[in-house]
């Protein structure tokens, strides 16, 4: 079976392992579309999306059109002529010219049991709402959000204590073998398309800056979950004395507080103790505004904190 011409479209860090297997496995990639490069950090330094750094590192084409909708872009890609698109995270929605243009099919790689979690946060959203299960689909593109028939489908467990950073690397890996598979299927003309159940479609919105912000008032499990969720970026965070502290990593313990909602207590082996509406929330990973990352019991040896300090 001669494998199809590919154009490959995706920006973050969650598209490198299809990428990779791709190329690896010697299917012909004939051209990598990104996003634009983009100012970032402090010095707002023009930085290059992951994916176009490892098509450059492969010799691949990179094309990284501010809008695919546009005609100069849109003419480069009929001159591609590709036979397959495949999209993973790539970032802009794809007019009908192109998801109809491919002869075999345009296959979006999505990290969520479709149609459960459709948007763009669908890792996010599964820890912060307290999933225990979720996983990747293969689907066929269409021109809604996340719509599209699913080809293949891989369901994984949450484990209790893994993070946003944690589960996006593995979902990034499981989706990179599930592609072959749905590839090979589609040139095969094996490939059994389901149209998606609309009754069960539930939403991963796009993180905004006030969704990470804690809010002590909620059950200790919640409030975890949103940390696991949010960590390491763009991370959970409260106010200390007037300034964001960014939490990483945190445990939680079901009990009956004397004290109001986001009062500091004592440095226990599990970690500094936050009351919470319900029991207590230990703090293990913090950051202040303008310092590094650390453990609680390294940043406490700089920051002498009152016990009835009051988070948020």
């Amino acid at each position: 079976m001669d494998h199809p011409r590919i154009l490959f479209m995706g920006t973050p860090a969650f598209a490198l392992p299809a990428l990779e297997q791709l190329v690896n496995r010697n299917y012909p990639v004939i051209g990598v579309v990104s996003q634009p490069d983009r100012p970032q950090g402090r010095g707002q330094k023009e930085t290059s999306p992951p994916v176009k750094i490892l098509a450059q590192k492969l010799g691949l084409p990179v094309f990284q059109p501010e809008r695919v909708k546009d005609p100069a872009f849109l003419e480069i890609f009929r001159n591609l002529n590709p036979e397959m698109v495949v999209v993973a995270a790539f970032g802009q929605i794809l007019p009908k010219t192109i998801i109809n243009f491919p002869p075999l099919a345009c296959l979006n790689i999505h990290p969520s049991l479709l149609p459960e979690y459709r948007g763009a946060a669908p890792v996010n959203w599964a820890i912060i709402r307290g999933e225990t299960t979720t996983g990747v689909t293969i689907m066929l593109m269409d021109e809604g959000m996340d719509s599209g028939d699913i080809l293949l489908q891989q369901q994984t467990a949450i484990k209790a204590t893994e993070t946003y950073g944690e589960l996006h690397d593995r979902l990034a890996i499981q989706g990179a073998h599930l592609l072959i598979e749905a590839i090979d299927l589609m040139s095969a003309g094996t490939a059994l398309r389901q149209p998606q159940n609309t009754s069960r479609v539930t939403f991963a919105p796009r993180l905004k800056k006030e969704t990470g912000r804690i809010c002590w008032q909620s059950p200790a499990g919640n409030i975890v979950n949103l940390i696991r969720g949010l960590s390491p970026a763009p991370a959970a965070y409260t106010f200390l004395g007037g300034q964001a502290l960014k939490i990483f990593s945190a445990g939680y313990e079901i009990g009956h507080p004397d004290n109001a909602p986001g009062t500091l207590g004592a440095v226990t082996d599990r970690g500094l103790t936050v009351t919470a509406a319900d029991g207590y929330v230990f703090l293990r990973d913090v950051q202040l505004a303008g310092k590094k990352r650390m453990t609680v019991r390294d940043f406490l040896r700089g920051h002498r904190l009152d016990p009835k300090t009051i988070l948020g």
